[in-house]
């Protein structure tokens, strides 16, 4: 990296302050960093653990606009951010013990409410400049402080004493990112989530894409569908959606909203319209059958989730919001809905404003290493087109096109596989107008602009053609939810698609692994990596809702900054993965 590089992204990981409350409570220690924050010019970053969801109310004086988007109270990490005021909030829901192992993060300023009994937990996330603040410590407290390397200063001031890291034990810097520009390849939900949280930063970033415009692949569907995942054991999967889902609803809002009359490109700039097309009308998923129904029930009983995020019905209620008959009951997700991917990608990328340069109706089908220093000088990777003229340079590239990922040597052994997916396209009035998003082994949606989506099937098959076979699949499974036939003699209309997913049904989230060399690995952090190259990739069905927390992963890795969600599932997603597995058996 050049010397200015280095200084600009100095600047920027000084500029971001840390902060840890192992005690949000009513969060008065956050509306003080906050009146804080607010006369100097660092990002403030504020990680606050609550054992449940605190109140709304508790921010509405101090901070209006963060209670405004406050979520609902499920388990997890929930970010907020507030761009105009330079702060991120994260709620850590859960016990102080459960939390501080999945946290990923250096914290520049500890804030103890209360004595804990993990105090040395504290050592992995801190920095060496690190300072802590603690209510009211007794002896066993102040002892627990200093064997974990903080020096106690002073005597306490209002109850409240501080204390300094000063241990010696070697502490890893922070990642120096090189200089901020960046390649995305695809421009699909992917990909234009990726643009838009880097640009949010200030990066500058070139998005290459072999159409002619975004959303042209998976991403161009009519109506794409949001709804959370539930289980009994609230596994990866479950968890990942959850907090993808609740992310993205708060990252569209933040871009301008959604509905159903959104503003399209050459809309008139001066009336105030959603910015992505859509409807939060609800979803309800339906019971395969009676046994299911027993699963649905028990889930919500078990996690005893609020009713504005899931709610249980049965048959009877069901078929009531439904308009016709249903055997079962159904989960209904009132926040659930339906969104056009095209307009979603539209949104993201232009509020990347001039920081994007777009190079489209261009195929990157070759990346290699640029001549000379590479990365250290700020070029890092060539993006060459297949006549072999350079596209694009940058210290980092982003690998955000799916299956097309594979096409180059560099991701070639990715075990990424497609799966073909029809959606039928049936005129309004053909099947009874929804008042919302139905599924059960099919989705059907409410009318959009004048069609109604059925779908989507699930063929091994690279035939972009419409076949009748799958029309005829959608029918069935559409009448099914019906109770009813519906739809026959209904024309051979749709979309066919192409999903892209891993064998494990999980996103592909950070710095892709070099297969190529050679040795064994025990940990992820062992495996060797192709420098500055990462991958978005994998979406499968769900590219939708995982793309704007998937991107935020991705832009906290390339920043060094606290990762939004635990490290558990940062394992879980990190494209080493399968590699690691292959390895650990050497």
């Amino acid at each position: 990296m050049t010397s200015r590089a280095s200084a600009t992204r100095s600047a920027v990981a000084d500029s971001r302050h840390v902060v840890l409350d192992t005690a949000f409570g009513s969060g008065a220690q956050f509306i003080a960093a906050l009146a804080r924050h607010r006369a100097g010019e660092r990002h403030l970053h504020y990680l606050a653990i609550a054992p449940a969801m605190p109140p709304a109310s508790a921010l509405a004086a101090g901070a209006p606009g963060l209670a405004a988007q406050w979520p609902v109270d499920v388990p997890g990490l929930h970010r907020l951010h507030l761009p105009s005021e330079r702060v991120t909030l994260d709620l850590l829901i859960g016990p102080v013990e459960s939390w501080l192992p999945e946290i990923i993060a250096r914290v520049d300023e500890f804030i103890i409410p209360a004595p804990m009994d993990h105090i040395r937990a504290l050592q992995r996330l801190a920095t060496p400049a690190s300072t802590l603040r603690i209510h009211q410590p007794d002896e066993q407290a102040m002892r627990a402080l200093r064997a974990a390397g903080f020096s106690v200063e002073g005597d306490a001031e209002d109850g409240w004493q501080h204390a300094t890291y000063t241990s010696r034990k070697p502490q890893p810097p922070r990642e120096p990112a090189p200089e901020r520009r960046a390649i995305v390849i695809g421009a699909g939900v992917a990909g234009s989530a990726a643009c838009e949280r880097l640009a949010a930063r200030g990066w500058q970033v070139t998005l290459i894409e072999r159409h002619e415009s975004p959303a042209q692949e998976a991403s161009g569907n009519r109506a794409g569908i949001f709804m959370p995942l539930l289980s009994k054991d609230d596994n990866i999967p479950t968890r990942l959606t959850r907090a993808a889902y609740l992310y993205a609803q708060r990252a569209w809002q933040n871009l301008g909203g959604i509905g159903p009359h959104a503003a399209g490109p050459d809309a008139d700039a001066t009336l105030s319209r959603p910015a992505i097309r859509g409807d939060q009308c609800g979803v309800l998923q339906l019971a395969r059958d009676a046994e299911h129904a027993l699963l649905q029930k028990e889930v919500v009983d078990t996690w005893r989730y609020p009713e504005q995020y899931v709610r249980w019905l049965d048959a009877g209620q069901a078929g009531a919001m439904l308009g016709v008959p249903t055997p079962y009951g159904a989960w209904h997700f009132p926040q659930g809905g339906w969104a056009t991917p095209a307009t979603v990608c539209r949104a993201m990328l232009q509020a990347c404003g001039d920081r994007l340069q777009r190079i489209f109706h261009a195929e990157a089908l070759r990346i290699e290493r640029a001549p000379g220093n590479g990365i250290s000088a700020g070029v890092g990777w060539r993006v060459l087109a297949a006549d072999g003229r350079e596209l694009a340079s940058a210290p980092i590239v982003i690998l955000a096109n799916g299956a097309g990922a594979t096409a180059l040597e560099q991701a070639r052994e990715l075990p990424l596989y497609t799966m073909r997916g029809q959606v039928t396209h049936l005129q309004d009035g053909t099947f009874p107008s929804l008042p919302m998003v139905v599924c059960r082994e099919a989705y059907m949606t409410p009318s959009v602009a004048g069609v109604i989506s059925v779908g989507a099937t699930y063929d091994r098959s690279d035939d972009r053609q419409l076949w009748q076979s799958s029309q005829d699949e959608n029918l069935q499974r559409a009448e099914e939810i019906l109770g009813g036939a519906h739809g026959a003699g209904a024309p051979l209309q749709g979309r066919v698609g192409f999903r892209t997913m891993a064998p494990d049904r999980l996103p592909l989230v950070g710095p892709l692994p070099d297969s190529a060399s050679e040795g064994r690995a025990e940990r992820l952090r062992e495996l060797p990596r192709h420098q500055g190259l990462y991958g978005l990739l994998g979406y499968a069905s769900r590219g939708l809702i995982w793309a704007p927390l998937a991107a935020e992963i991705l832009a906290c890795q390339l920043e060094g900054e606290p990762l939004p969600i635990e490290a558990t599932l940062a394992a879980a997603l990190d494209p080493g993965r399968f590699l690691l597995k292959q390895r650990r058996k050497l």
